[in-house]
């Protein structure tokens, strides 16, 4: 993986991650490492899904798959969320 590929990982994470923060009601004290790092792997798990299921190529923006990405997302972030606050 070159460093362009990389980048774009942490961009696209960051976005996703967000995103599944909104999608979340009330305040979260993750912090935006957690985010980030939540939405990479939502994002590479979420397009692993849509591929599975076949809705990861479409002509356009590909809409399933964003919603599985940022569920996920919300998922990780809300996962996260209740482990900290356990400490």
């Amino acid at each position: 993986m070159e460093i362009s590929g990389i980048i774009t990982a942490i961009i696209i994470g960051a976005i996703i991650g967000v995103l599944g923060r909104l999608a979340l009601p009330g305040r979260q004290h993750t912090g935006i490492l957690w985010t980030i790092g939540v939405g990479i792997v939502a994002a590479l798990v979420g397009t692993a899904i849509a591929a599975a299921v076949g809705v990861a190529d479409t002509k356009g923006i590909d809409w399933i798959e964003l919603a599985i990405q940022i569920a996920l997302a919300a998922g990780g972030v809300a996962a996260v969320e209740r482990l900290k606050g356990r400490r």
